[in-house]
């Protein structure tokens, strides 16, 4: 299976975001990634339900939310209603990952844990069989166009292992500085799904950046 792409509408232009949606979708991503900060969990704040409904009505892609987010049950609350294919979680952040992940399956949406450089996925082991996607951040979360963090190519073969033995079907997304020279890597470490924001949106044709991913 080739590579599934999911670009980060936080390097769009919000100016013009409905446009930008559109582009994507045309241009063959399989999930549009919506980074949701709340200025708390990580230094900076971006979007809301307002935004991320404008979103939903001009994507013809399921939604890939990523909270970065204190309060995750509020914001799972917050965007069930707009239906995305994915909400994705932070470890680090929340005390009771089981009974949160049993509320967005509830929901009808697909639930997924990220965990941020320095976590390793053994901490996640017992709750692979209940996930439906593990995101592993390649740079430190909060904000677009930083440069990707080499070590999370050992950290994915790691999680790989770790996911045949406990849950086969589970996805292993990264995000973070991903870019057509280093997306052959993350497919041999066993990577299935790259978030690229600055790569797609500042490249001069969107559709051949995605395609450009889908090793």
């Amino acid at each position: 299976m080739s590579m599934l792409v999911a670009p980060s509408i936080l390097s769009a232009d919000f100016g013009h975001l409905a446009r930008d949606v559109k582009a994507i979708c045309d241009g063959g991503c399989d999930l549009v990634h919506v980074d949701v900060m709340d200025g708390h969990f990580v230094p900076n704040l971006t979007i809301g339900p307002v935004v991320v409904e404008a979103v939903a009505k001009a994507a013809t892609q399921p939604l890939d939310i990523h909270l970065m987010v204190e309060n995750n049950t509020f914001f799972v609350d917050l965007f069930a209603p707009l239906h995305p294919g994915f909400i994705s979680f932070h470890i680090e952040e929340e005390k009771h990952p089981h009974r949160l992940i049993q509320k967005i399956r509830g929901l009808g949406i697909r639930p997924s844990i990220v965990l941020n450089p320095h976590t390793r996925p053994e901490c996640i082991e017992y709750l692979l069989e209940d996930l439906d996607m593990v995101l592993l951040m390649s740079v430190n979360p909060g904000f677009g166009g930083q440069t990707f963090i080499p070590n999370v190519l050992e950290k994915a073969k790691v999680l790989k292992e770790l996911i045949e033995k406990r849950n086969p079907k589970c996805l292993i997304e990264v995000d973070g500085g991903v870019n057509d020279r280093n997306v052959h890597e993350l497919k041999r470490a066993g990577v299935d799904v790259v978030v690229a924001g600055s790569y797609v949106f500042k490249h001069e044709n969107i559709a051949q950046a995605i395609d450009n991913l889908k090793v």
